[in-house]
């Protein structure tokens, strides 16, 4: 799979339904989202911000997160799928935020480094990047649009899903849990073994991390299959 082919995949059906299929393939998907919120909030405090958020698309929860913690903040949202994007903004538009927000149909790789921004977050990206070095790049594209010092929210799936048949057979459970049936389980399986690569381990994420320029990784959340952590861009 390339990376066009990764962007393709997140279309007008799959944005309609991303919200709710979101929080049930991650329990806690809101609980992480606060998290990281709070996070930031915490670490940087209040007055003018700018923040980056790489693929937005599908819910902005993040961007709503945030702006409930810090009213002065303000965000560029970019994800190059516009359908997901467009999704996300008509969320952000119900919360009362549209000004508040700039959206970027495209690329991290593709958006201005100038002038660097406060905080970033990429949440739910990484493991469908298909290649190691397309993770590599992204990582790096966001360490370059920062700040010195800046703190970054990363959060993704991060093993492969046969290494953990009891996870898998917990994730299937959860969609039984709010009613699916079997045929629609099976496909469901189906999907996440052949849709995404999630780097191999937590050590591989934060080795990447590193590499791309970030110092400090520490991880704050996990849920099966997924992590997120806080990292630092370096001087």
């Amino acid at each position: 799979m390339t990376n066009e082919e990764s962007i393709r995949k997140f279309d007008p059906s799959r944005a309609r339904e991303y919200g709710t299929q979101s929080r049930i393939a991650l329990a806690g998907y809101d609980a992480c989202h606060e998290l990281a919120a709070c996070l930031l909030s915490a670490q940087l405090g209040a007055g003018p911000r700018r923040v980056l958020v790489g693929g937005a698309g599908g819910t902005g929860q993040e961007i709503i997160a945030i702006a409930g913690l810090q009213p002065d903040w303000q965000f560029v949202a970019a994800d190059p799928a516009q359908a997901m994007l467009e999704a996300a903004l008509q969320r952000i538009a119900h919360a009362g935020l549209a000004e508040r927000v700039q959206p970027f149909a495209g690329t991290l790789q593709a958006l201005p480094p100038s002038p660097p921004f406060d905080a970033a977050t990429l949440i739910g990206v990484l493991h469908h990047l298909p290649s190691q070095h397309a993770k590599q790049e992204i990582l790096q594209a966001v360490a370059q649009r920062l700040l010195p010092g800046a703190p970054f929210i990363l959060a993704c799936n991060r093993c492969a899903y046969a290494s953990q048949p009891l996870f898998l057979a917990a994730w299937a459970e959860r969609w039984r849990m709010v009613g699916a049936g079997d045929a629609e389980v099976r496909a469901k399986l189906g999907k996440i073994r052949a849709g995404a690569v999630p780097p191999a381990s937590e050590t591989e994420v934060e080795t990447l991390l590193r590499d791309a320029g970030f110092a400090a990784p520490a991880r704050f959340f996990s849920s099966l299959f997924w992590s997120a952590w806080i990292a630092f861009r370096q001087a």
